[in-house]
């Protein structure tokens, strides 16, 4: 387990795209199972109001800085190393190193046909990538039918990883829930990660992603979607972040 910085009481892991590598190829090997939370303002927020849900995101395997705040916080906190870990760039990281570590892959998630346009798409970057599967699930939660099939293909896939496409905090539940059930190392939430590597949405410029104005992209790409999340999240998650810096109020870590 990683050092965690505080944020709101969600526990941020202490990591770089290099140190949250290592940690993964590391549970591979040993097959150690967990899941792991990529975590920004959203994520933060909505587990505000939702005590499961912050449960969840502190008993992740990892719990990665993927927002600029989280890596604001932690540089705060003195963690000088302490870098952003975007779902998007850690799939590619981890997609590369499993060129020449053999990990098999899986993909859960996305609209019709995203899961597999997903891997298509990989598979020509890393043309050694091994894929061994791909689910397309509902917009509900799965039926018993349904549950029993997915654990059906999974076992006999038996993944090294599991890449999770849905959205926050529907991921982290699903996570959460399936990870006993499913024969599968690790689950690895990354959301928009399959609409961006799949081609389907256009992802921020780079300037904007490092300067922690990826938000305002989305937004401008995504308004209907997107509006009440960051008008209202961004602004009240740095009322929160100053209280707690201030001192004004206390949140713990389990």
């Amino acid at each position: 387990m990683t050092n965690r910085v505080n944020v709101l009481g969600v526990g941020i892991s202490v990591l770089n795209l290099r140190t949250a590598l290592a940690a993964i190829a590391g549970a591979v090997g040993a097959r150690r199972k967990g899941y792991i939370c990529v975590t920004g303002v959203h994520g933060v927020m909505e587990a505000q109001d939702d005590a499961a849900l912050k449960k969840i995101l502190n008993d992740a395997f990892l719990c990665t800085p993927d927002g600029m705040p989280m890596v604001w916080a932690g540089k705060l906190a003195g963690h000088r190393d302490m870098r952003r870990v975007y779902g998007p760039d850690l799939m590619l990281d981890i997609c590369a190193w499993s060129e020449t570590s053999g990990c098999k892959h899986f993909f859960y998630g996305g609209a019709d046909g995203v899961a597999e346009l997903l891997a298509q798409k990989l598979k020509a970057k890393f043309p050694k990538l091994a894929v061994v599967g791909c689910y397309t699930p509902p917009f509900r939660a799965l039926t018993a039918d349904e549950e029993a099939q997915l654990q059906a293909q999974v076992r006999a896939a038996r993944p090294d990883i599991l890449w999770v496409g849905l959205s926050t905090p529907k991921q982290e539940k699903f996570m959460a829930e399936f990870l006993p059930k499913l024969d599968a190392t690790l689950m690895i939430g990354v959301g928009a990660a399959f609409d961006f590597h799949s081609g389907r949405v256009k992802q921020a410029p780079r300037w904007m992603q490092r300067s922690g104005l990826e938000w305002f992209y989305r937004l401008c790409s995504e308004p209907r979607r997107l509006a009440k999340r960051y008008c209202r999240n961004n602004p009240l998650f740095l009322l929160k972040f100053l209280a707690q810096l201030t001192g004004l109020k206390k949140y713990t870590l389990p």
